[in-house]
């Protein structure tokens, strides 16, 4: 008897859990993030990585690669390669305050790391 209301506990707890989970990322649209390891050949031969960051719920590979796109030709580097090859899902994480901005308002943000000058 014990057994089957602590099961029930953790059950109703976990769905809740994630309820919540849920209701966060569909308030703030972003509560939680994606990160995108993206590297880069770059005309002059120079390797660029950044990470693309979009809200979690955004998985579809070519919406996130058109981001890096957008994000190249800003750089002056349209037309270089980007596919699964060059940006893959690394993890998720929480959304940063300096971030937010950028997400809402474009749904993304780049974080540049090499080489992005």
């Amino acid at each position: 008897m014990y057994r089957t209301f602590l099961l029930t506990a953790i059950l109703l707890g976990c769905d809740l859990h994630a309820q919540l989970r849920t209701h966060m990322n569909h308030d703030t649209d972003a509560a939680e993030v994606a990160v995108w390891d993206t590297y880069v050949t770059r005309r002059d031969g120079r390797v660029m990585h950044f990470d693309i960051i979009a809200p979690s719920s955004q998985r579809d590979t070519a919406v996130i690669h058109g981001h890096g796109r957008a994000y190249l030709e800003s750089k002056g580097e349209a037309g270089q390669p980007l596919t699964a090859r060059e940006c893959r899902f690394c993890h998720v994480r929480a959304l940063q305050p300096r971030w937010e901005a950028d997400i809402r308002r474009q749904g993304y943000f780049i974080l540049g790391m090499e080489n992005c000058d």
